[in-house]
């Protein structure tokens, strides 16, 4: 006689739907979608390292005071910087700006310099033998020896001619060789032998750059020969040049 299958084949049911169940709860989400963060075997990304901005280059030794006074077209500066309020001893630096983003920049400099046998003054007045502090354009040239190649204007001019001696004796001829007019009481656009003093006569003019004699002067800037040359080969009217001239602690401010 046989013995009925059904229970086996119940079993056999049962067993195939617990192991259907529990195969569908292993995987529960997309075999192929990345592990999150909040998983135990998860890793967060590294985070990116972003550089600080950079604030554009300043001219080195110039106070807030001082910066301001330099206008916004300028991208060329002649930056004096004498040695104390009474010396007459002072350097030169050449800075351009050619992109306003990386900011000033050095380009030729620093170079030896004389300035006022008394030094330096805020308020300039004719005789003090002082050179004034300030900011002033830069917007013409001029000389005895003929044009070198200035961007500048260039005024060849015998009336450029000099001669005498200096404070310490030593010979002024051919201080006047090159020269670069600075617009502290002067109209611009004219000759650096122009005598119009917009400021009054009593405020004295005839600041320039020039020629060095070796000796201190009378309220000018001097550099030796070559390196007026090369000043003059350099400033171009289209940079809107500007000198930037003091002791340290008043450029400082």
């Amino acid at each position: 006689m046989s013995v009925p299958r059904r229970p086996y084949a119940m079993l056999v049911v049962l067993f195939l739907l617990v192991i259907g169940c529990s195969a569908g709860a292993v995987q529960t989400s997309d075999p192929a979608a990345p592990r999150g963060a909040a998983g135990s075997e998860g890793s967060a990304a590294p985070p990116r390292s972003v550089e600080p901005l950079r604030s554009p280059a300043a001219i080195p030794g110039l106070g807030p005071r001082t910066r301001a006074q330099i206008p916004a077209t300028a991208r060329q500066a002649v930056v004096v910087t004498g040695q104390g309020p009474d010396a007459n001893l002072s350097s030169v630096v050449l800075h351009s700006l050619d992109d306003p983003a990386l900011g000033w920049r050095p380009g030729a400099g620093p170079w030896p310099a004389h300035n006022g046998m008394e030094g330096w003054t805020d308020h300039h007045v004719a005789g003090d033998l002082r050179s004034p502090v300030g900011v002033f354009g830069l917007t013409d040239a001029g000389g005895r020896l003929p044009d070198p190649g200035a961007l500048l204007p260039y005024d060849e001019q015998s009336r450029f001619a000099v001669s005498g001696e200096g404070f310490l004796g030593e010979p002024l001829e051919g201080s006047f060789d090159y020269v670069v007019a600075i617009n502290y009481n002067r109209t611009p656009g004219t000759s650096p032998l122009d005598r119009e003093r917009p400021l009054g006569e009593e405020r004295g003019g005839g600041i320039w750059i020039h020629v060095d004699h070796d000796g201190p002067t009378q309220g000018c800037v001097s550099l030796t020969e070559d390196r007026m040359r090369e000043l003059l080969l350099t400033l171009d009217p289209a940079k809107n040049p500007v000198i930037v001239m003091g002791d340290a602690a008043s450029l400082a401010r």
